[in-house]
């Protein structure tokens, strides 16, 4: 792991959006700065994740050689960690994903789509986790394969699932496709960002398919206003 649809023939750009299986960008339109998906504002989920109280074992590192400074938070109905966004293009090989554009391609992904096949990072808005150590078990938690994530950077807020796993003492992992919503450098060589990124899983959720991303919009909406109530 990386460090780090409907044939066009058959529906037109705007409506792949629509049906949340395109990003923005790839349907020929700009998303404004400051995407909100769904009506609860960042500002709101940022008020209650600001204290942690830790449920890993130690920390994470946000680089392999970085040094371990990040917990995985525990709270109501979620778990959270602040971190870095590392670029994960694993999965299907595409134009934007393959082993030319990507020196850690993986032509797959922990979890599959409907049909079978490993996800599509370039489209797909998902979240890397940690791989099962003694530093934390993401599965005994309540935070498996399509469970939905709310990814915050600055005043955006984006839903996304629980897509691929990834190194065992290193957090703060995304697709190509949620980078790239968040206005951040998608290149999985050279982009990502350094900091300043919240990642909130919503305990015992999952979204199906794992590949619409207009079903992680509609449950993360209804999940993070329970988040807020209960918090």
């Amino acid at each position: 792991m990386h460090i780090r649809r409907l044939p066009l023939a058959a529906a037109s750009g705007a409506a792949l959006l629509a049906a949340g299986l395109l990003p923005a960008s790839a349907s020929g339109t700009s998303r404004p700065p400051g995407v909100q998906e769904g009506s609860v504002s960042a500002a709101d989920l940022l008020a209650k994740v600001t204290s942690c109280s830790q449920i890993s074992n130690g920390m994470y590192r946000t680089d392999e050689a970085a040094s371990p400074t990040v917990p995985v938070c525990g709270k109501n109905g979620a778990v959270f960690w602040k971190a870095d966004l590392d670029i994960d293009c694993d999965g299907q090989r595409t134009d934007r994903c393959n082993e030319y554009t990507d020196p850690s391609f993986q032509p797959d992904t922990a979890f599959h789509q409907s049909d079978g096949r490993p996800l599509r990072s370039d489209t797909l808005p998902y979240v890397v986790v940690p791989g099962v150590s003694d530093i934390w078990d993401h599965s005994a938690a309540g935070i498996e394969g399509g469970g939905v994530v709310a990814v915050i950077h600055h005043d955006q807020v984006l839903y996304a699932v629980v897509g691929d796993t990834g190194p065992r003492s290193v957090i703060g992992e995304a697709s190509y496709a949620a980078a790239e919503t968040l206005g951040i450098d998608p290149d999985p060589a050279t982009g990502g960002a350094a900091s300043g990124v919240t990642y909130i899983l919503f305990e015992d959720s999952r979204v199906s398919p794992i590949e619409s991303h207009s079903a992680a919009v509609s449950l993360g909406e209804q999940l993070a206003e329970e988040f807020i109530q209960d918090n």
